[in-house]
């Protein structure tokens, strides 16, 4: 039986944990785009890391009877794209990441938050603003 998309999102980015990705996010683009229901997002420190997170998560898809449509940028391992129709993964170095802004681009997009992760999406990061008083 196929996972929904919920079993898949939430898969994915647990296997993207597993392997400490960093910063991992998902949107919700479904109203904003016929490519996909969901990006996820996450970057990882060097291009042997952001294979074993693009490993660890096709590895976890395959266990569940799912293969990605493709992936590209594999080699390269500076941006990897596993797309799977409904949910695409980008796997990126922290500044391609940066470089691109996908967040920013799809700001319109809600974010969805995936419980058992690791380490917080990055909006639970943002620290609060300091109150300065004017003397």
């Amino acid at each position: 039986m196929a996972l929904t998309l919920e079993e898949k999102t939430r898969l994915c980015a647990l296997a993207a944990d597993s392997r400490k990705a960093n910063e991992i996010v998902v949107l919700d683009v479904q109203p904003l785009s016929s490519v996909a229901d969901r990006f996820l997002i996450c970057n990882g420190a060097s291009d042997r890391q952001i294979k074993a997170i693009v490993d660890a998560i096709t590895d976890a898809l395959a266990k569940s009877g799912e293969k990605p449509l493709a992936i590209e940028g594999y080699q390269q391992g500076t941006w990897v794209l596993i797309d799977c129709a409904d949910l695409v993964m980008h796997v990126f170095d922290a500044e391609t990441r940066q470089f691109y802004n996908l967040e920013r681009l799809w700001q319109q997009a809600a974010r969805i938050e995936v419980d058992g992760l690791s380490t917080p999406s990055p909006a639970a990061l943002a620290l609060p603003a300091l109150l300065l008083e004017e003397r």
